[in-house]
């Protein structure tokens, strides 16, 4: 797993934040703060930034697109104001190498949805659920330093089915108080890219002041990050005569 001095974006679109009292209380500094803090206390090296949903360019522009190594994803009531040119390009980004780590209802945020391929769906309930989650593959870098299980007291409920393809690597499950399941941690692989969809943190929870769940997400970003020496895919067929290779 590539190790500290990643350029990180943390894009949150902080509409609860600033509607939403009670969130604002959990949350002084944003929920992209809490990332960030969870960033500075499990991997130092990195610098990180943020954007958001009010900024030129809906906070993903041309420029910071391209000089992040990881974009670290929270939204939810505004996912669909994102316009459709900036999810592409986002995902022309991943495809190119950068990382993308998606959490909790970001599962139906644009570009995630367009890397996936898929609808995205899954069933849910706001219900001050307890959330176990479970690491199927405890060995795997995603799941490095987290609890297993990682117990979360209170958390909104996800469950199957969830319409997403299957993952290249599933790390996660997770069971909730009314006993639903879900792959609660899921690794994929998208061109030179790399997308981790982690479920924990519904906005009227606490969970990401929680020490275990900073820690997953500091592993997600570290995981997110393309291997040195990764090459975009081609942009085009390219005509190759015999001995191309020797030229």
């Amino acid at each position: 797993m590539p190790g500290p001095g990643l350029r990180v974006t943390i894009w949150n679109e902080h509409v609860h934040e600033r509607e939403d009292a009670h969130v604002a209380g959990l949350y002084p500094d944003g929920i992209h703060g809490a990332l960030a803090a969870a960033l500075a206390q499990h991997r130092p090296g990195d610098e990180v930034s943020f954007s958001t949903l009010a900024d030129p360019d809906q906070g993903l522009g041309d420029d910071r697109l391209d000089a992040t190594d990881v974009l670290v994803w929270w939204g939810h009531m505004a996912q669909e104001q994102v316009a459709d040119e900036r999810a592409e390009r986002v995902r022309r980004r991943v495809l190119d190498g950068m990382g993308l780590v998606v959490l909790h209802s970001g599962h139906l945020a644009k570009p995630f949805t367009l890397l996936m391929g898929t609808a995205c769906m899954l069933r849910w309930r706001e219900g001050d659920d307890r959330c176990v989650m479970w690491a199927v593959d405890p060995g795997h870098p995603l799941a490095a330093g987290v609890p297993n299980p990682l117990i979360i007291p209170a958390d909104e409920m996800y469950c199957e089915p969830f319409g997403i393809p299957a993952p290249d690597e599933l790390v996660f499950v997770s069971s909730y108080s009314g006993g639903e399941v879900l792959r609660s941690g899921c690794c994929f692989r998208r061109g030179s890219g790399r997308v981790v969809y982690l479920s924990p943190g519904h906005e009227t929870y606490p969970v990401y002041h929680q020490d275990g769940v900073r820690r997953l997400i500091a592993n997600a970003v570290g995981w997110g990050a393309a291997p040195e020496g990764t090459r975009p895919p081609l942009d085009d067929a390219v005509w190759s005569p015999p001995g191309w290779y020797e030229a």
